[in-house]
């Protein structure tokens, strides 16, 4: 499975299954336009670590360590979400600003390896 990061907001997303992966629904998108096959938000950083985190870039690496360490807490369910997929392409969509320092790509490489496992 090829597992891609895509910010909701940027044109329309690469096809593949398209699941929502932040625990709040992206503001000014309907439900029809997003065209999703699932919201995953139980896979999304607890709301504590959201709040700490604040797209901070200096928090970054303090951020990507307790958000596996939570993924890693929910393996099962991580599991659980992947056997839904029926396509190719899992293609996660998240709404930050920056695309550099999502949560999104926490969650891919934690997927990845996961499948690896």
């Amino acid at each position: 499975m090829n597992i891609i990061t895509y910010r909701i907001y940027d044109d329309e997303p690469p096809s593949g299954y398209r699941a929502l992966v932040d625990r709040l629904w992206p503001r000014g998108v309907s439900k029809e336009e997003a065209h999703l096959d699932g919201h995953w938000k139980e896979l999304a950083p607890s709301d504590d670590l959201r709040k700490w985190f604040s797209h901070d870039p200096e928090k970054w690496g303090e951020f990507r360590k307790q958000y596996m360490s939570e993924l890693s807490n929910k393996k099962d369910d991580v599991k659980k979400y992947l056997s839904e997929v029926d396509r190719d392409d899992l293609v996660l969509l998240y709404g930050a600003k920056d695309k550099k320092h999502s949560h999104a790509h926490v969650l891919k490489e934690y997927m990845e390896k996961l499948g690896q496992a």
